[in-house]
């Protein structure tokens, strides 16, 4: 996974084109790397799933 494609998903989560994204195991580290450097990090909620997948969605307000 590339930034530019991940830099794609953190837009569409929050515009709400997206409600959702699946991350797998793989590109997780990746997506974090350029996750964490986001003025909105915050806003991003990340679920864990078995397997080692997560699902992130974009939150309205940020979490504490």
């Amino acid at each position: 996974m590339t930034e530019e494609q991940i830099n794609t998903i953190l837009e569409s989560l929050r515009n709400g084109t997206e409600k959702q994204a699946t991350i797998q195991k793989g590109d997780f580290l990746t997506f974090r790397s350029v996750l964490v450097n986001q003025d909105d990090f915050k806003h991003f909620r990340g679920i864990a799933k078995h397997g080692g997948g997560v699902i992130f969605e974009y939150l309205k307000e940020a979490r504490s």
